[in-house]
């Protein structure tokens, strides 16, 4: 209302000054200014709408025998207000503002051109070059420029409304094919989109979980707290009391398998816990390939992502990245590391269980497994590939609370959300 009101005063003669008062009623931030700016240019563009600058160059003084099309007569007379005018009414009649998405684009633009009479420009074309003077093959050719830079007309008022009204919709597409896009098989390109899809996941993570609940009005009677609360009414429930779920903030140790073939989605995953510092008490974690060694503290001395590269490259870590040892990186755990299980702790397990046919040591498993609160085993390969050649994970599952294939962004939500529902 402010920008009616704003526009109102300003008036529609003077396009800067149109400008100016929108921004100065709509835009209210540095990044909404610049939102204001490319939204106000195209939305504003007239330039080139009704083609009357592209095509009046073209345009050549002619008898009108033999063109009965009206685009044709509009195009030589040189009307620009009647093509502007036509142009606009095509552009509604094919509802290009109902465009969603960038594959569109075609349809739409053949669906302009249909309505505006290209068919009938087409056939004076035809006529005209099928006559074979000089001056018909002239102006077939006139007619060939300007049907060209009606086409061009065309796309460019397309390729706007795209930019006004599917961009979002695109972006929103984007992500979700991202979201279940298999981590492993992710290309450098994607990196950067991906980080954006992880800042909104984690804000929806945080936003959901770092709240404190309001105590519940309704739900299910806590009969035994309703009768000590209501004891000093002689046992009538003035002041019922509801069952509530307790949401703690857990502690995690995480242990990772930094080979090759595990790398994207342990990248990932660390980004997203460490990122959720509010909502987690305290997080330890490890790396392991061959050996398993601690790397918590990289977490404190340099920026995640920066600590994350430096973990998965091995650099500054005495860690051995040959082949990879379940058995011998378990054993390391137990005895340099387990004084940090406890039942408070959640510990989280992520690798493909591919040991090289080395031993599994269950054993050591079932001893994580009994110290801590939870056992969760994320694996990025396929359930179906659970046990098949050296993977030893159908021997791991009886130890882990919870065991989920991991491959993608969708999976890590799902996981790290289940790891913040606990009661």
């Amino acid at each position: 209302m402010d920008a009616v009101r704003a526009v109102a005063l300003s008036g529609y003669e003077d396009r800067q000054l149109v400008k100016d008062f929108l921004a100065a009623s709509l835009a209210k931030s540095q990044p909404e200014k610049l939102i204001f700016e490319s939204c106000f240019d195209n939305f504003f563009n007239v330039e080139g709408l009704g083609g009357q600058n592209a095509l009046s160059a073209n345009q050549i003084a002619t008898p009108a025998e033999h063109l009965s099309a009206p685009l044709t007569q509009m195009l030589l007379s040189g009307s620009g207000g009647g093509l502007s005018l036509a142009f606009r009414e095509a552009a509604l009649g094919a509802g290009i503002k109902d465009i969603q998405y960038p594959q569109q684009r075609g349809i739409y633009i053949q669906k302009l051109l249909q309505i505006l009479g290209l068919n009938g420009l087409n056939e004076d074309i035809q006529n005209q070059a099928a006559q074979g003077s000089a001056e018909s093959a002239a102006l077939a050719k006139s007619l060939e420029s300007m049907r060209d830079d009606l086409m061009r007309l065309a796309r460019d008022l397309i390729d706007r409304q795209l930019d006004l009204y599917a961009s979002k919709r695109s972006e929103e597409m984007l992500e979700r094919q991202l979201n279940f896009t298999n981590l492993s098989t992710l290309e450098e390109r994607d990196l950067i989109r991906i980080q954006v899809i992880i800042q909104k996941m984690v804000k929806r993570l945080k936003d959901r979980y770092s709240r404190r609940p309001k105590a519940a009005r309704r739900g299910q009677l806590d009969l035994k707290r309703t009768m000590r609360k209501n004891i000093v009414y002689g046992g009538v429930p003035f002041d019922p009391k509801w069952k509530s779920k307790k949401i703690d903030r857990p502690e995690v140790v995480v242990l990772c398998d930094v080979s090759r073939s595990v790398s994207n989605v342990v990248r990932f995953l660390l980004l997203i816990l460490y990122s959720l510092n509010e909502v987690i008490s305290k997080i330890r974690s490890f790396a392991f390939c061959t050996n398993l060694v601690e790397v918590s503290s990289f977490f404190e001395k340099y920026p995640v992502h920066e600590a994350i590269s430096k973990i998965l490259s091995g650099d500054g870590l005495s860690i051995v990245l040959r082949k990879t040892d379940y058995g011998r990186s378990f054993t390391d755990f137990r005895e340099q590391h387990s004084d940090c299980l406890s039942k408070k702790t959640t510990v989280i397990i992520l690798g493909d269980a591919r040991s090289n046919f080395g031993e599994p040591r269950t054993d050591i498993l079932r001893f994580i497994s009994e110290r801590c609160k939870r056992l969760i085993w994320l694996n990025p390969e396929a359930p179906l590939r659970w046990g098949s050649g050296d993977s030893e994970m159908k021997k791991y599952i009886p130890y882990c609370t919870l065991a989920r294939e991991c491959s993608t962004l969708h999976h890590l939500e799902s996981v790290v959300g289940s790891l913040l529902r606990s009661r």
